[in-house]
């Protein structure tokens, strides 16, 4: 969701701070979606002194500016570094987090349609699939 600009107010550009680029880097680590307190207890480990709540607006910046693909999952955020600067979509495997980013043509068209149909503009959406990979399914097949 877009945040309400203020017409006339230039917003602060975001300082890159050692923070932010600590985050960054553990993200871009960091294998699917992980959570702030996953990656907070994880920059941890390896020394630092960042905080969680500095961790969890870091995160938010880099959503916000398109660095990280962020999802909600049993009322959790999650966050991943995002590979990919045009609009997408992911499959993600429920059991071990794999994430594949994917096009959707048709989905794009399906919203831009139903968005029309109903008087709105400038609609945007988010489209997360979740399934059992191939791996998992395999693994489950020969338990």
């Amino acid at each position: 969701m877009n945040a309400v600009q203020n017409p006339g107010v230039t917003p602060k550009p975001k300082r890159n701070t050692w923070q932010r680029e600590a985050v960054r880097g553990a993200l871009d680590g960091s294998e699917g979606f992980v959570s702030a307190q996953a990656l907070h207890a994880h920059l941890r480990e390896g020394g630092s002194t960042i905080g969680l709540a500095t961790v969890y607006r870091a995160l938010a910046d880099l959503a916000s500016d398109g660095d990280a693909d962020s999802l909600q999952q049993d009322g959790e955020s999650l966050y991943r570094a995002c590979t990919t600067d045009k609009h997408h979509h992911h499959l993600i495997c429920r059991n071990c987090g794999r994430t594949v980013e994917i096009q959707a043509d048709p989905v794009e068209q399906w919203a831009q349609r139903v968005a029309a149909e109903h008087g709105f503009t400038n609609a945007s959406h988010v489209v997360d699939i979740f399934g059992e990979c191939a791996s998992c399914t395999a693994a489950r097949a020969g338990a």
